[in-house]
Order: structure tokens, then sequence, then C-alpha cells
């Protein structure tokens, strides 16, 4: 005789779990820190209502742009042009260097804590020097022009783009490195054969977001004497040329269109 159990009482529901003090705090401190930067950076939506005549004598005066060919919009293409060789040279130039830095900066490259560390430290303070401050200090070493944004460029480039090659080389699949290990290979021969062709796609990929944030970069240099088409904006801004500063800024929006649609094509292409 089988015996049929009753079905006991259905269990009850968790109660609904109230914060705890440390999310209560973490809000607060939240809160305070909202505060303090309101009123430490003069936030006032009354005074962005007053500022209403300005901001339309400004467009007022920006509009319709001047697209006058011999003076305005041929000397904008060709800065444009120049914009962009500086974002493209700051881009590939710094690429051993941060590759190098890169494995040096990988726990699973590393050749010991003193490289690690030491490579770190540099790749930090490369990043955290902003690309501004290198153009100023190489345009006086080498002068007002192009040359001193690339080279801005290339040294805070190497900063970021080497973190950034780094943190992908650490989550890398580990598999293929241990193998090359089991036979005896050494880090250099490891990173070369295990680690960078598995994550060479995302090296590719983290290259062309740097190309595309490079090219916006060396639009603000210009302002500081670094030359391209940020240098004819500022100057158009210092003329009063209000016009002639919404045709730069065109020029500059169909620029960062298409390296953002050149860009976007060939991270299609390789991806797997």
């Amino acid at each position: 005789m089988t015996l049929i159990r009753e079905p006991g009482p259905a269990p009850a529901p968790p109660g609904r779990r109230l914060p705890s003090a440390t999310v209560w705090l973490t809000l607060a401190v939240l809160a305070a820190a909202h505060v303090l930067a309101w009123q430490g950076t003069g936030f006032s939506l009354t005074a962005l209502a007053q500022g209403w005549r300005g901001m339309a004598s400004f467009l007022g005066d920006a509009l319709p742009p001047d697209f006058d060919w011999e003076t305005v919009l041929q000397p904008s293409l060709k800065a444009a042009a120049v914009t962009l060789y500086i974002g493209l040279l700051g881009t590939t130039l710094s690429i051993p260097f941060a590759l190098v830095l890169a494995v040096l900066a990988a726990r699973v490259t590393a050749y010991g804590t003193t490289s690690y560390q030491a490579a770190r430290s540099l790749l930090s303070f490369l990043r955290s020097v902003p690309d501004v401050v290198f153009a100023l200090i190489f345009v006086t070493a080498v002068g007002l022009g192009p040359f001193a944004g690339v080279l801005a460029l290339v040294v805070h480039n190497t900063g970021v783009m080497g973190k950034l090659w780094a943190e992908a080389m650490e989550e890398s699949d580990p598999g293929p490195r241990e193998a090359m290990r089991v036979l005896g290979a050494s880090r250099l021969q490891t990173a070369l054969h295990a680690v960078l062709p598995t994550v060479l796609p995302q090296l590719v990929g983290l290259l062309l977001y740097r190309f595309d944030v490079n090219v916006r970069a060396s639009l603000v240099l210009g302002l500081v004497g670094a030359g391209g088409i940020g240098f004819l904006i500022n100057q158009s801004i210092k003329l009063f040329r209000f016009d002639q500063m919404a045709t730069h800024i065109l020029v500059v929006l169909v620029l960062v269109i298409a390296v953002d649609q050149l860009s976007a094509l060939i991270r299609r292409r390789i991806a797997p």
C-alpha cells in the first residue's frame, strides 16, 4: 500500500530587505558631493535663462556661415586635412611604444614585479597629463605648428593605448599561454605567439577607437598653437568672425563623421 504524502505548506516568500546602512551612507555622501559641486561650479539655471540674449546675438553673427571659397572654405579644408594628419601620425607613431609598455604592464607577460610596476607608473603618468599640456611643452621646444601636436599625441596616446592594450592582454585566453609555458617558451615567445594573436582583433579595435579620439583631440590642440583647423577656429573667434567659425565647425563635423564611419567599417571587417 502506497502512502500519499500531503503536500506541505508553501514556503513563505522572502521578506523585502531594507537598504543597509552602507547604502544609505553612500547615497548621503553622493548627495552631499553633488550639492558641493553645484555650489562650487556656480551652476545656475537662472543665469542660463537670463543669458539668452547673448546666445541669440552669437547665433545671429554665426548664421549663415561664410562659404567663400578663397578666404574661408579652401583654407578650412586644408586645415582639416592637417588636423587629420596630426591625429593619424599621433596614433600610428605611438604604436611601438604603447605595445612595449603594454607587454611590460600586463601581468601575464611582465618580466617581473619591478618592470611591471615601472611600466604601470609610466603609463599612469603619460595618461594623467592632458595632451594639451604636452602640446604646450612641445610648442616651446619645436615652435608653433602641427609637429608639436603630433608629438603631444604620441606621448599622451602611448599612455592611454598602452593601458588599454595591457588590460586586453590580461583578459586573454589562458589556454595558449599555459601550453607555451609547458613547452618551455620564454615570456617574450609567449607574448608573441600566444597572447598577441588571441587579442589582435581587440588591439586593432582599440587602436581605431583611439584614432577617432585623437582626431578630435588634434582639433583642441590647434587652439594652443599646434596647427590644424583648431587654429582657424581660434583665430575666427578672436577676430569676431563667427560666420567663418561656423564654417570651420561644419567642416570639422564632416571630418569627424567620415572618420567615425571609416573606423566603424574597419571594425566590422575585423570582428570575429
